[in-house]
Formats: C-alpha cells, sequence, structure tokens
C-alpha cells in the first residue's frame, strides 16, 4: 500500500474471489477485449475516461490502477485530482477530453435514461468515427471491469504500473 506505514490504518477487505484464476478465460478475453478497445485513442482521453468511470462505480481497484497507470504515463496529478469535479473544473481539460468525459458519465450512468443526443453530438463532432467507436468501446470495458472489481471486491492499493514493477 502506498500509505504513511507509521499510521494504524483499517484492515484490508479481503476479496470475495479471484477472477483471473477461477474464470481464467473470461479474464483472458477481457484483457483482449481491453487491449483492443484502446487502439486508436489517445492514451490520456483513454485513461481520463477509465479513472472517471470508476470513480463513478466506486470501483477502488479500478481507481487506484488507473491513477497510477495515468501518472506513470505522464499525466498530472492535478488534472486526476480535479477529474472527480471535471464539470466545476473544465479548465483543465481539452474540449475533446471534456467530450470523452460526458460520454463517458452518460454512458456509465444508464439509469438515468438513454445517453442524451446532444452528449452523443459533442463527441462525433471532436472524434473521427472510427475513434468514437473505439470510445465507446474502451468505456464499455471499463464499466465491465469495475462490475468485476466492485462485486468481488478487489483490493486496492497493491498494483504497480508496469514501469515502477
Amino acid at each position: 500500500m502506498t500509505t504513511d506505514e507509521n499510521v494504524q490504518y483499517a484492515a484490508e477487505v479481503a476479496p470475495r474471489l479471484k477472477m483471473a484464476e477461477l474464470a481464467p478465460e473470461v479474464y483472458k478475453a477481457m484483457i483482449r477485449l481491453d487491449t483492443a478497445a484502446r487502439k486508436g485513442l489517445d492514451p490520456k482521453v483513454y485513461e481520463l475516461v477509465k479513472i472517471r468511470a470508476s470513480q463513478v462505480n466506486h470501483c477502488a481497484f479500478c481507481i487506484d490502477m488507473h491513477t497510477k497507470d495515468a501518472l506513470a504515463a505522464g499525466e498530472s496529478v492535478e488534472r486526476i485530482v480535479q477529474l472527480n469535479a471535471w464539470e466545476e473544473s473544465r479548465h483543465f481539460y481539452t474540449e475533446k477530453e471534456l467530450a470523452a468525459l460526458e460520454l463517458t458519465e452518460a454512458i456509465t450512468v444508464l439509469t438515468d435514461g438513454f445517453v442524451p443526443d446532444e452528449v452523443y453530438d459533442r463527441a462525433a463532432k471532436l472524434f473521427e468515427e472510427a475513434e468514437l467507436a473505439q470510445l465507446i468501446a474502451a468505456i464499455t470495458v471499463i464499466n465491465a471491469w469495475n462490475r468485476f472489481g466492485v462485486s468481488t471486491r478487489m483490493t486496492p492499493g497493491h498494483y504497480r504500473p508496469a514501469q515502477a514493477k
């Protein structure tokens, strides 16, 4: 864990089960799907989308993982910190990133209704059609990962990005 080891923190909650071990073919398929979904997307947009969907879904494991990946890829702490309040912090992001974040929330929170036309249209104006398809795929994939993470209680705090391993 990356916290101060001199402080007595609450005990970690144990994972309920290990998807990678118990459903290895599903897990491998998800890895392949994730790899395919990221193709053609700006890496910064990709990580911002993954972090934001994970925040909305309260997936602590994925927030931990994708925040660390974004930092390792050169994303700023400031932009990551402001991501949870991106609507009030619009000046930290490009118009394209804002459209991606808005689309992420619309796709992630389907209980609010369908993806509004104005949200989709804004993204469609800023992303090439193939890129938009990849963005929708990336948003869909992180939402699936979030469901695995939340339902199995994957424990945050131990992930290390590839460059830091």
